[in-house]
């Protein structure tokens, strides 16, 4: 069986184009956004049991930044309330009702225009 060749995929999804002149732009150029400072992020807390077999999970949302930042902020809260959670789609999960555990932490921390809502 013969093996395919390793070639790098320099087009992107570009199958062909009839333009002579083309020339490709593969969006490297994009600036690393900045994470905000936390005291003007604006977190919003919530509880939701959608799509989650009826299991309860706090959600947090609204943060601006790098997902790096992100990822420390939701393993710091998951630690400070000993549960289980993820970090998915600029979200930070939790497992169960954590929400004033979470603003508490939040405001002590220097993210003063966290709230809960839908409560």
């Amino acid at each position: 069986m013969a093996k395919k060749k390793d070639k790098p995929n320099n087009n992107k999804g570009l199958i062909y184009s009839t333009d002579p002149e083309f020339d490709y732009h593969f969006g490297d150029d994009e600036e690393v956004q900045e994470s905000l400072p936390s005291k003007q992020q604006k977190l919003r807390i919530s509880l939701d049991k959608k799509q989650r077999a009826g299991k309860e999970v706090t959600l947090i949302t609204g943060f601006q930044g790098l997902e790096a930042d992100l990822n420390a902020l939701g393993k710091s809260l998951k630690s400070f309330c000993g549960v289980g959670g993820s970090v998915k789609n600029n979200e930070i999960l939790l497992q169960g009702d954590q929400r004033k555990k979470v603003l508490d932490w939040l405001l002590k921390n220097n993210y003063t225009q966290s709230k809960i809502s839908g409560m």
